[in-house]
């Protein structure tokens, strides 16, 4: 278990350094050019701070799995990232249109693969938090 929790910690971590070519990749310039100056740079703060929430938590998946695994504050931790990723998980669903992927391949190709690490992340997470001593 503390194998699986420090390699999904370096993804986590990936994920959240990936966040870095969002502006550029989205074309943000271009496709927030019409919003006012608080909307767009809400957009860059919030992105931000995902991604370095995301980072934090595979920072504490890499250098914190025993304490996660062993101690009751590491499974209410694990149970609080299980809630989070399965919202996420949700949101997959729920909060995007599947216009934005459907007969498009690396788009599907991004959504199964994303769909995947969510689920994963939840279900790992889960496991920790229900872990019994």
């Amino acid at each position: 278990m503390k194998a699986l929790l420090e390699i999904t910690g370096g993804l986590l971590m990936a994920l959240a350094l990936m966040h870095a070519v969002f502006p550029r990749y989205f074309r943000w310039k271009e496709e927030t050019a019409g919003l006012s100056l608080l909307t767009r740079q809400i957009l860059h703060v919030h992105t931000f701070f995902i991604a370095l929430t995301v980072f934090l938590m595979g920072l504490l998946c890499l250098t914190g799995a025993e304490d996660l695994i062993h101690t009751p504050l590491g499974r209410r931790i694990s149970l609080g990232l299980a809630v989070f990723w399965g919202i996420r998980l949700g949101i997959q669903f729920f909060g995007y249109s599947s216009k934005l992927w459907r007969g498009k391949t690396f788009e599907t190709f991004a959504h199964v693969a994303f769909t995947l690490f969510w689920a994963w992340l939840t279900g790992l997470f889960l496991l920790v938090a229900l872990k019994a001593e």
